[in-house]
């Protein structure tokens, strides 16, 4: 019996049932919402099933039989994308989908230039992004969700490979109005009468509280976020200083007022940004012409969005 639906119907359903609605997954997809409806109507009638409850107040929810059909959808779906890649790699082409993943504090800062500076370049590329936490990029690069991430040497599994692309050094970041604003640098000791705003996402945090551990300081933190812009409004609106790696080319918080970056003294590790993948993934055609690109492009023009020194270029050793 021949099929009567398309790779591109299942797209659509798989976007529905993600987004939840078919509006969300019509921006998501780039594709009229008419068109998405089409689709699913398609699809129910070729398999005789209803895939999906209508809620008006709530969207679409799946029905049990369409929360069977959706994984059976992403199952032909990630195939057919392994035989386009496949056939990208037989051709010696790059060519094909690619998953990018992104540690989501600096995912605005680096994502999009050297995404559009590596579609440029090969043109058959097809790059789609999700920004993440380390643990979200552990997961996803296990259940292969994700290609490849950009992200920070952080409690790196045995299991990923991580490869370096440039040194973060700690900074901290205050108000031009704070005590140690005129500072030329810090120490962790300068910091202790001061409340502290952390940047509070898995392994960052650890990171940033062990300066603290290793001098036997205790820091009297005020004020938790995992959002990167909030923690940078909240310094520059007084709330306490802050530690990050992430120096934006950019001296001003998210709504205009001036913050002061200093280096924190005391030998503290700094940490690596670089490209994660799982030992599988390193052998695809795809994934090898990315981690290419984005070695060369760091050290021809640096770190794209962000005010950071080099590193000298890499043999292409694992860390």
């Amino acid at each position: 019996m021949p099929l009567r639906f398309t790779l591109r119907q299942l797209e659509y359903f798989v976007a529905v049932a993600e987004a939840g609605s078919i509006t969300h997954a019509s921006a998501r997809v780039n594709v009229s919402s008419p068109s998405i409806s089409a689709a699913i109507a398609q699809l129910e009638e070729e398999f005789g099933l209803q895939l999906f409850v209508r809620k008006h107040a709530h969207g679409l929810s799946l029905t049990q039989a369409g929360r069977r059909m959706v994984e059976q959808a992403r199952a032909v779906l990630q195939a057919a994308d392994a035989m386009n890649s496949a056939a990208g790699d037989i051709a010696g082409r790059v060519r094909g989908p690619l998953a990018l993943g992104c540690l989501l504090t600096f995912a605005q800062l680096i994502v999009p230039r050297l995404r559009r500076e590596f579609e440029n370049s090969f043109p058959e590329a097809r790059v789609s992004q999700l920004e993440l936490d380390q643990m979200e990029i552990f997961n996803r690069l296990r259940r292969a969700e994700i290609d490849v991430a950009l992200t920070y040497d952080l409690d790196i599994p045995s299991d990923l490979r991580f490869q370096p692309l440039a040194e973060l050094p700690p900074y901290v970041l205050v108000a031009e109005t704070h005590p140690l604003a005129q500072r030329a640098a810090v120490s962790v000791e300068d910091l202790r009468p001061y409340p502290m705003v952390l940047l509070d996402l898995p392994f960052s945090s650890d990171y940033f509280l062990s300066f603290f551990t290793r001098a036997g300081e205790r820091p009297e933190i005020v004020e938790r976020t995992k959002d990167m812009a909030v923690m940078r409004s909240l310094v520059a609106n007084g709330y306490g200083y802050a530690i990050a790696n992430v120096r934006p080319l950019s001296d001003l918080s998210p709504d205009g007022r001036p913050l002061r970056f200093l280096p924190l003294t005391g030998g503290l590790r700094p940490m690596k940004l670089g490209l994660l993948m799982s030992a599988g993934a390193q052998g695809t055609l795809i994934v090898q012409a990315f981690a290419e690109h984005s070695r060369r492009f760091i050290e021809q023009w640096g770190v794209p969005g962000i005010n950071l020194p080099r590193l000298p270029p890499s043999d292409g050793d694992d860390d």
